[in-house]
């Protein structure tokens, strides 16, 4: 069997170094990633891969939106993820949450207060 026979299989394998979970806290699908500002100058040493996170996330991007735009499975942007958290390289936030809808006696406070007007 020759490489292009594993190949779907060996390229995440060597871009994880054969790990199959990200260190640290678990990346959720939605979590919004970004370059951090001192990420700029240390760069040497990282995986081409690595440099393209860092590329594309100078803006901000989902987990999953970044697995689609590098092409790579969700799991193997996780790993690659943790190793730029874990060098301080990029941040991580969850997605913004919608606020909480006020309570049904304020919106009724200020629909009276309209018609009062």
């Amino acid at each position: 069997m020759t490489e292009e026979d594993f190949g779907p299989l060996l390229r995440p394998y060597t871009l994880t170094r054969g790990r199959t979970r990200p260190t640290g806290p678990e990346f959720d699908l939605m979590t919004i990633i970004r370059t951090a500002p001192s990420a700029y100058g240390r760069t040497a040493g990282l995986a081409p891969e690595h440099l393209r996170i860092l590329h594309i996330c100078q803006s901000p991007s989902s987990v999953a939106d970044l697995a689609s735009d590098i092409g790579l499975s969700l799991n193997v942007v996780r790993i690659l993820l943790s190793d730029l958290r874990d060098q301080g390289l990029i941040t991580a936030r969850p997605q913004a949450t919608v606020a909480q809808l006020p309570e049904e006696r304020i919106l009724r406070e200020v629909i009276q207060g309209l018609r009062a007007l």
